[in-house]
């Protein structure tokens, strides 16, 4: 797997508070916050760290809104609309005025109504200009992220910082590019100031940039992300997804099993399993799992050859020993799930992203996630921020863009509830037989 070489860099690369924490940084009871700019908008990486979040804890009350918007900033030029000019020139008690004004209206408007307990920032791409580093723009940044931090923090929300991504031209050395040269300077700078203001970082530029380094080293053109340079699609969204969840001091275990297929002999850790017979030259089993497996949008499969995803994130494990050597069908609830070989059973083979109706559940709880996530985005961009001239205002106008916004909360709560049942797991009958 060519991931391999790459774990151990990701790993101490990918940094939370105080390094790879072994609490998960979402808690129960959370309301979380996406905030950011287009890429945050994509509701990829966002979605994807939810499901997460929503499989791993099913018990857990969680809600969780996204409040992208293309071509922000730390500053939320797109919120707030200060003069960059004067900004970026202002420097002590005239920055931080411009900083506070435009940072507080912004929040005051998108996110504070909200009433987060947990918010994640995502700023750095369109702040840097696409140019070569600028000192007058980073301290710009700097000033605005602590602001966005001091806010926050101030009404009682945990705060991560993330950095951007680098950009992907098709270049063989993109570490060159002097756009992400300068995004290297943002997020140090990001990292230094997480420390003094007590908030949360996750490094996903350097992972990413390792991954595509790799990549070019064995073919110059290729593109690991999809989308466009500077906006990843599903693929390149889940490898920020791993490098985020990982920040946030997320782990692996879905639940493992492990079966004797002599003795009967059985060993769990997060599910629980009954009926087991072999005859035949069948070993078959109902089990009942804690929680699901993190679902892989299919659209991004080609990621999990690219990072240790499922092995950092979602070990969904069977294990059998005492089978004759040969390779063997597993079956859940009479669909077929794999063929794998006795020996790799003997080691353990994870079914996270294996065919079959576990896959299918977590799969359709990720539609019905993306589904909401649209509803919210449509809410609040579309009707709830939506402005008229004077001439058009009114009582009649403001009667029906509160009926129009009643009628998406309700279908929002719909999504919800079906989104409560997807995360149950229920019991499914194993079979594992020899392959014909």
């Amino acid at each position: 797997m060519r991931y391999r070489s790459l774990s151990a860099l990701a790993a101490a690369t990918v940094l939370g508070i105080s390094g790879l924490s072994a609490d998960f940084a979402i808690h129960n009871g959370d309301r979380v916050v996406f905030l950011g700019d287009s890429i945050t908008e994509q509701r990829l990486y966002t979605t994807y760290i939810e499901a997460y979040a929503l499989t791993r804890h099913p018990d857990w009350k969680l809600t969780f809104r996204n409040v992208g918007w293309g071509g922000d900033t730390s500053w939320l030029r797109q919120r707030a609309h200060p003069d960059e000019g004067r900004l970026f020139a202002a420097e002590g008690s005239a920055l931080d005025q411009m900083v506070e004004d435009s940072v507080g209206r912004g929040l005051a408007r998108d996110v504070l109504p909200l009433q987060p307990t947990f918010v994640t920032v995502k700023f750095g791409m369109n702040d840097h200009s696409y140019q070569t580093f600028r000192p007058d723009i980073f301290r710009a940044y700097v000033r605005s992220q602590s602001e966005i931090s001091k806010v926050l923090q101030a009404h009682q929300a945990r705060v991560f910082l993330l950095t951007p991504q680098p950009i992907e031209e098709r270049r063989p050395d993109p570490d060159k590019d002097v756009r992400n040269e300068s995004l290297r300077k943002f997020s140090d700078g990001l990292k230094d100031l997480a420390a003094k203001t007590g908030a949360g970082y996750v490094d996903q530029f350097d992972p990413y940039l390792s991954i595509m380094l790799g990549e070019r080293s064995r073919d110059a053109k290729a593109f690991i992300g999809g989308g466009d340079a500077v906006h990843p699609g599903p693929a390149g969204q889940t490898l920020m997804a791993w490098a985020v969840l990982k920040g946030l001091g997320a782990t692996p275990t879905v639940s493992t099993a492990t079966i004797d297929a002599v003795s009967k002999a059985v060993s769990t850790s997060q599910c629980r399993i009954e009926k087991v017979e072999s005859t035949d030259g069948m070993l078959s089993f109902d089990r009942t799992d804690e929680v699901l497996p993190w679902p892989i949008d299919k659209a991004a499969e080609s990621s999990l050859k690219l990072a240790p995803v499922l092995d950092d994130l979602s070990w969904y494990d069977l294990k059998v020993t005492g089978l004759p050597e040969g390779s063997y069908t597993v079956t859940i609830d009479g669909e077929a799930a794999g063929t794998v070989t006795a020996a790799e059973l003997r080691k353990g083979w994870n079914l996270s992203n294996a065919a079959g109706p576990v896959t299918q559940q977590a799969r359709d709880l990720l539609g019905h996630i993306f589904e909401k996530n649209n509803l919210y985005f449509n809410r609040w961009r579309n009707v709830q921020l939506s402005t008229f001239p004077a001439w058009a205002t009114g009582p009649d106008l403001e009667t029906r863009r509160d009926a129009e916004l009643k009628r998406l909360d309700d279908q929002i709560a719909k999504q919800e509830a079906e989104i409560e049942v997807l995360r149950k797991t229920k019991t499914h009958h194993f079979e594992v037989k020899a392959a014909k």
